[in-house]
């Protein structure tokens, strides 16, 4: 990570559409990876031979990665810029995803994925603080909309990706694709992203200062309140995700190209949200998009819990319980956005502790809600109503506290 292989270039005084892109399609690595290879796990436990269900201990090692290496990329972008730390991570993803790829004991299948996220997670961490390093307040939030519609939509259409990847291939093919992501991030970092963080503004990495950092991100009423909101539209997402296979390709019976298919419809709900919070966000502010979206999100959530407990969001309705999930998944394209921009308010010159710690609470807030619909009989809809309406309950109950935190800028009203 020498200044010679990375020169520093002053920052543009706002992004292009196209930078914007390509740091979406670098933020995806995290929920591509995390989703992509649900399809293959009948076939990556009979090929590991560890057992039924031992798959989803392999995403257990993925989260933890994603954990911890959030937690330790933000203070290294911090301290040696944006596009060097990216290159390094991206680097580790793509060593330890040919390793996943060509292993073939179970055990050394799950050390790879955890490299993997530790790498792969500085996609996740640093997009997020360049858009804060050039931009704040509504422009920022415009910026992130346009990030998150790349980011945000992986997760809905990567299941899909990898079914049409195994039917060409087996589940290894699916880790080679990462491979190639991973490489054509590192070239589209090194050649095309400007390093948006002088090196006047950068700070120290020792342990001591790195933790109270984080003391003090945490401990801000403002970025709490709204990082909260935004990890548990992370869960909402995951909750469905983590129990859709199980209700629509069992459950409802769904043929692989209508589970397709719906999960398209889903994030072209999302990007639909993601776009008008954006044309609308200079004029009426992302604070008010929030509320108005939760609002939005909370009476669909509660009719679908409703519907579900009473057994009419079944089997014999199919449709209702897709449109309930369509219009939650809707409202979170303007939830997520606004949030993550309104959490980093105060933290412009520390942009990418923040990011980490945001970034970290999300994906192990997020890995919960597998377990609370794991714990839910799975003969019914009520796991994927039940976990998803808990989320958007906790976004409400976030979102109480964060009124009561200090004034935003009138920027960000």
């Amino acid at each position: 990570m020498s200044a010679s292989l990375f020169p520093v270039t002053p920052p543009p005084p706002r992004l292009s559409f196209l930078i914007v892109a390509l740091l979406g399609l670098i933020s995806a690595i995290g929920p591509l990876s995390t989703d992509m290879y649900l399809p293959a796990f009948p076939w990556i436990e009979r090929d590991l031979g560890a057992g039924e269900g031992s798959a989803q201990f392999t995403l257990v090692a993925w989260f933890l990665g994603l954990a911890v290496g959030q937690f330790s990329q933000g203070p290294i972008s911090d301290r040696w810029g944006r596009r060097a730390p990216l290159v390094a991570g991206l680097a580790v993803f793509t060593i330890a995803s040919v390793g996943c790829a060509t292993v073939t004991n179970y055990h050394l299948f799950c050390v790879c994925r955890f490299i993997a996220a530790c790498g792969g997670s500085a996609s996740a961490v640093i997009p997020r603080a360049v858009v804060r390093d050039v931009a704040t307040g509504r422009e920022g939030a415009r910026m992130m909309a346009q990030l998150t519609l790349v980011f945000g939509v992986m997760p809905v259409l990567a299941p899909s990706l990898g079914s049409a990847v195994l039917v060409f291939g087996n589940w290894r093919w699916i880790f080679w694709f990462a491979v190639a992501y991973g490489i054509a991030g590192m070239a589209v970092t090194t050649f095309v992203l400007p390093d948006t963080l002088p090196p006047d503004l950068r700070r120290t990495l020792s342990p001591r200062a790195i933790l109270w950092r984080y003391i003090s991100i945490i401990q801000e009423p403002v970025f709490i309140t709204n990082g909260l909101i935004a990890s548990f539209s992370t869960f909402v997402m995951f909750a469905y995700i983590g129990s859709a296979p199980v209700v629509f390709e069992k459950l409802l019976g769904f043929s692989p190209r209508a589970f397709g298919v719906f999960f398209g419809i889903n994030a072209a709900a999302f990007i639909l949200g993601t776009q008008i919070n954006a044309r609308f966000v200079r004029q009426l502010g992302p604070a008010l998009l929030l509320e108005r979206a939760l609002i939005w999100a909370l009476c669909a959530a509660s009719l679908f819990v409703a519907f579900a407990f009473s057994g009419l969001a079944g089997q014999a309705h199919p449709l209702l319980i897709c449109a309930f999930i369509t219009s939650i998944t809707g409202a979170l394209g303007f939830i997520g956005t606004n949030a993550t921009v309104l959490s980093f308010t105060h933290h412009g010159s520390q942009a990418g502790s923040a990011s980490a710690l945001l970034g970290t609470m999300q994906f192990s807030i997020g890995a919960l809600s597998n377990v609370l619909v794991g714990l839910m009989p799975q003969n019914s809809a009520l796991p994927t109503a039940v976990g998803m309406g808990a989320g958007v309950g906790a976004m409400a109950l976030a979102n109480l506290l964060r009124r009561r935190a200090p004034s935003l800028p009138a920027d960000l009203q």
